[in-house]
């Protein structure tokens, strides 16, 4: 059995040809989605946080409404930039989400990805401090969010209060139980999965990481996740972590699906860089017809790994046809692989 969800980027842009043309058109439909998935039995509702872009950026507002419409989805982020995190406010605005939820929300954090802008963390105020680089600020402000979270007092209290507080170091508040075992880290490279297992966070693989060994992806994602596992029992956490792995996958059953995907170029792995210096491995897509499909994703190892899986949806098509996309998963491919 697996849980699968979708993972949407929230793209707008306001050409004739997207039914998503602008922020609003996006936010709301993202909420719509979720809804439809529930109805349909997926398991969960992620969404990608990008900064100056045309895409879904503050994930809290989106969280909590997604929890008031919903009741039984998992809901997430995948990724979280924690380079321009403030991790206290984080914390406070994750409780209050996650209380609205139910305890239904699944935070996927990172150090981050190729950004739009250069070092756009600097315009939210945000530095390295001495000698430090901004992936060591992210790892950093990730301890710092996972500390709190955790419910302890921390701070010195007043001792003339406007309203009275219970005894001793005062916490962030509001609080949600269980959410510090909520968290996820995305990570890139084998290392930084093995460093997230030391501190108790599931783990995020997205269709991209390092490229360390030259192996088709699924194969070295595959591997990232049985060192994720090894790391995560030498560390005696008591709980048993959760993996996701996210795909483009398309079943095509109708016209529109041959239409849109039939002729797609991408069913191979592609190598290229995503700076001066990191050699990266991109995921291949999978579009066929159902049979086809279920063959294909036999093959691919590092699904099997994961108890979560993450399909990436082109939101841009509007929300009737990515509800089609999703179904047509659920009902054509996850039973026939043992998904369901």
């Amino acid at each position: 059995m697996k849980k699968i969800g979708f993972l949407s980027f929230g793209h707008w842009t306001p050409s004739p040809q997207s039914q998503t043309r602008s922020a609003s058109d996006a936010l709301l439909q993202s909420i719509e989605l979720a809804v439809a998935a529930e109805e349909l039995g997926a398991d969960g509702a992620y969404f990608r946080v990008h900064h100056f872009a045309r895409q879904l950026a503050s994930p809290f507002p989106l969280l909590a409404a997604v929890g008031a419409r919903t009741s039984r989805i998992e809901i997430g982020t995948a990724v979280i930039d924690m380079r321009y995190e403030n991790p206290l406010y984080m914390a406070e605005d994750a409780g209050s989400a996650d209380l609205i939820a139910g305890g239904r929300l699944q935070l996927g954090i990172s150090r981050g990805s190729p950004e739009q802008v250069i070092d756009g963390w600097r315009y939210f105020g945000h530095r390295p401090a001495e000698g430090q680089s901004d992936a060591d600020m992210g790892r950093q402000r990730t301890e710092m969010l996972l500390d709190v979270l955790r419910g302890e007092g921390f701070a010195q209290p007043n001792p003339r209060p406007m309203f009275p507080n219970p005894p001793g170091p005062l916490r962030l508040e509001p609080h949600s139980e269980g959410l510090r075992d909520r968290i996820w880290w995305g990570a890139g490279s084998n290392a930084t999965a093995a460093w997230a297992a030391k501190l108790g966070m599931n783990l995020q693989s997205s269709t991209l990481k390092d490229d360390e060994t030259g192996e088709p992806f699924h194969v070295q994602q595959a591997a990232q996740i049985r060192a994720y596992r090894e790391a995560w029992k030498e560390a005696g956490h008591a709980r048993e972590p959760r993996v996701s792995v996210s795909r483009s996958i398309f079943a095509l059953v109708d016209d529109r699906d041959r239409a849109y995907f039939g002729g797609s170029r991408e069913e191979q792995d592609q190598v290229g860089f995503i700076d001066e210096k990191t050699r990266a491995i991109f995921g291949r897509s999978y579009a066929a017809a159902p049979d086809a499909l279920v063959e294909q994703l036999r093959q691919d190892e590092a699904i099997a790994e994961a108890d979560t899986l993450l399909l990436t949806v082109p939101n841009q098509l509007g929300v009737d046809y990515n509800a089609h996309v999703i179904e047509a998963i659920l009902t054509h491919v996850a039973p026939a692989l043992g998904w369901r």
